[in-house]
């Protein structure tokens, strides 16, 4: 008999399935080619689910269900609530594009998006090594099926073939590795993995290599350097539409299931991940920021960068550790920190991409941003800002988000630590002449289209909304570090 306590730690979990069934069942019977009732009560159902899991974070309980296999705490609740959000945006920003491509004909872009966030709350909520890769098994079907939602298109076509592939391949890496840590520890649970590694087990060689798999499997899912190589080709192949989907609310669930399996399940062996996230971080940064350089197409120029900014983060991750236990709360915070707001600040990036597109066109190049300042002031300041941040430059968001793990490594005043700080600073210099570059094409170069800019009402407010924050969070950042951190050290 399953309690009620169980029941409540899965209520927005269960109305999200619930819903997406519903609305799978609902859109047999509409007529309409742009799915307009279907649109808006997929939004009603995120409102609904994304003022639930702002509820529950807030109260700052922490409820375990289904005999500890799930769990709800304040940082998975405020996660959930975030990529909830980040859901509702994309769809804003994906409308117009995906209707100008009889991308809605089917309903199956809301249908997948609704399934494919139902396995990102799994995934955050996992205590269990089981549920953790049902979530992400969910989460990477849903996306093969969305990247080639376009069946007529080649390019996304093949990019759903390769993501496929490489995914199959990581989630391989990722279940022989948890396999290999069951089979030191005796147990798929979350803290009894976590007790068990402290107290010692017989076959450490067996759980060092079990960490070693599921590093591997989780940095392919992060699309860290060396498991990096879908990232370009899926960014680039996918419908932009699709792309923002893939390149936005993930990133925080895959934030969530490091926290869950390093963090909390192996934190006796930290030594042994932390140096490997170290390594990947500095390759990230590296490989990232040198082959964005290159790039003349803008999606895979985005691509490259956000395996930089993932390196990045992992960097935070391991100023944490350097502090220890204790001390972790706060770096780790600032990775959350991170997470979030490079997400906001992608979704704007993506959400002008995908405004400057019109039917049978695709504004993916550096040469479509030419004059886009004469053409839309508004637009150009929100790409600017959102470029601007990523960049790293005062006032914005992504400022203080670099500032903030930054000053996690420096604090722990080892050498090693200080140096991948300043490593960090000369590799963001590095990223700052790509994005500084788009600037440039943006306000210097002449239009080569001169249509004015139309976008819908909805989707206006939205992107202004957007980029508004991008500059408000990086002028009083207080509040949303305070949260990052109150809730990962509720969890530590």
């Amino acid at each position: 008999m399953i309690d009620a306590v169980s029941w409540a730690t899965a209520t927005p979990e269960l109305l999200l399935l619930g819903m997406a069934c519903v609305i799978a069942l609902y859109d047999l019977f509409v007529d309409s080619p742009l799915r307009d009732s279907t649109y808006r009560l997929t939004q009603l159902t995120l409102a609904v689910v994304a003022a639930l899991e702002g509820y529950l974070a807030a109260s700052g309980q922490t409820l375990t269900g289904f005999g500890g296999m799930i769990v709800s705490d304040p940082m998975g609740a405020w996660l959930k609530c975030f990529a909830t959000l980040a859901l509702m945006v994309t769809l804003v920003y994906a409308r117009a594009y995906a209707a100008a491509r009889d991308m809605l004909r089917g309903g199956e872009l809301f249908t997948l998006s609704m399934f494919a966030l139902l396995g990102m709350f799994i995934m955050i909520s996992g205590h269990h090594f089981l549920v953790i890769y049902l979530g992400l098994e969910l989460l990477t079907l849903s996306s093969y099926a969305l990247v080639a939602l376009r069946r007529d298109e080649v390019r996304a076509t093949e990019a759903a073939m390769k993501y496929f592939v490489l995914g199959a391949l990581a989630s391989g890496f990722l279940l022989y590795g948890l396999s290999l840590v069951y089979g030191a520890t005796g147990s798929l649970h979350v803290p009894s993995v976590a007790q068990a590694v402290a107290t010692g087990v017989r076959e450490p060689l067996v759980l060092t290599l079990g960490v070693v798999f599921v590093v591997a499997g989780l940095a392919f899912k992060l699309g860290v350097v060396p498991f990096h190589m879908w990232v370009p080709d899926i960014y680039h192949g996918a419908p932009t539409a699709i792309t923002v989907l893939v390149g936005g609310a993930p990133k925080l669930a895959a934030f969530a299931i490091l926290v869950r399996l390093l963090a909390e399940a192996l934190p006796s062996v930290a030594a042994d991940w932390a140096s490997m996230l170290a390594v990947l971080a500095v390759l990230s940064l590296l490989v990232g920021n040198l082959a964005a350089v290159a790039q003349r197409n803008v999606k895979r120029m985005l691509a490259f960068s956000t395996i930089a900014q993932m390196g990045f983060m992992l960097l935070a991750l391991v100023g944490g550790l350097g502090k220890g236990a204790a001390g972790a709360g706060p770096a780790w915070g600032a990775a959350m920190f991170y997470v979030v707001t490079y997400v906001l600040t992608t979704l704007a990036t993506f959400g002008v991409m995908l405004l400057l597109t019109r039917a049978g066109f695709e504004s993916e190049e550096l040469e479509d941003f030419a004059g886009l300042n004469q053409r839309s002031p508004l637009y150009a300041g929100v790409m600017a800002a959102c470029l601007f941040s990523l960049a790293g430059v005062p006032p914005l968001v992504g400022f203080y988000a670099k500032l903030a793990v930054l000053q996690a490594l420096l604090e722990v005043g080892q050498g090693a630590y200080v140096g991948l700080a300043v490593f960090a600073v000369l590799a963001s210099l590095v990223g700052a002449f790509y994005y500084l570059r788009l600037v440039k094409v943006m306000y210097f170069d002449a239009p080569v289209q001169t249509a004015p800019i139309e976008a819908p009402p909805a989707m206006r407010a939205v992107l202004s909304l957007n980029g508004a924050l991008v500059l408000v969070l990086g002028m009083v950042p207080g509040g949303l570090m305070a949260l990052c951190v109150q809730a990962v050290r509720a969890v530590l």
